[in-house]
């Protein structure tokens, strides 16, 4: 009977951010009991214009609830650079990318773009940052800036979209538990490991003996 863990997420969703501890932790904790962990991007944002003044203070409002409720690091003075037009596709379209190309380089791709966008104030919706990325997470450059402008990686980022939106997912992270094509929720929106790990395990456990 197969079994898997789905991570329903957005690499620029502050929350995500401040879960990527935990998610990591879950990950081992289901790695251990031969259970792999898949990213599913949701697509938080397709904004067309540039964040401005106002909206700047009300985004780092979140960020900040983030790191008081998570510990997680931002960099508040360089964060949300001016210019940066929220369109989260570009960088999901990366994640979708490594998933398909090297599955394994997804979760070193998704912690570099969290750690640019947060900590160091990058603009991750460049293609030429997230090719950047992609060659440090392992990726050869010219086959992910390839695969990365194709149509094929716009379809099946858009199918990720659809499938998140079929399932009435709206708020990220979410972390779903797979097993023989049912799907049981962990959790919509952040909790900490405290609480989500004995979820899991009783889950597990299930599935082990199912």
């Amino acid at each position: 009977m197969a079994s898997r863990l789905l991570y329903v997420m957005d690499p620029m969703c502050s929350w995500c951010w401040g879960f990527a501890p935990v998610v990591e932790a879950l990950a081992e904790q289901a790695a251990a009991a031969s259970v792999p962990l898949q990213i599913v991007v949701g697509g938080l944002r397709r904004d067309q214009v540039a964040v401005d003044a106002a909206a700047r203070v009300r985004y780092l409002g979140y960020w900040q609830a983030v790191n008081a409720s998570t510990g997680q690091l931002f960099d508040f003075e360089r964060g949300l650079p001016e210019g940066l037009v929220y369109d989260t596709e570009p960088a999901c379209r990366a994640l979708v990318t490594a998933r398909n190309l090297h599955a394994p380089s997804a979760w070193t791709l998704l912690k570099l773009i969290q750690e640019a966008f947060y900590t160091e104030g990058a603009d991750v919706t460049q293609a030429s940052v997230l090719v950047q990325l992609a060659e440090q997470a392992g990726i050869p450059r010219i086959e992910f800036a390839e695969a990365f402008d194709s149509q094929a990686m716009e379809e099946a980022t858009a199918a990720d979209f659809t499938w998140v939106q079929d399932l009435g997912i709206s708020g990220f992270p979410t972390l779903l538990a797979e097993r023989d094509g049912q799907l049981a929720l962990l959790t919509n929106g952040y909790q900490p490991l405290e609480v989500l790990s004995p979820l899991l395990g009783r889950w597990l456990e299930r599935a082990a003996h199912a």
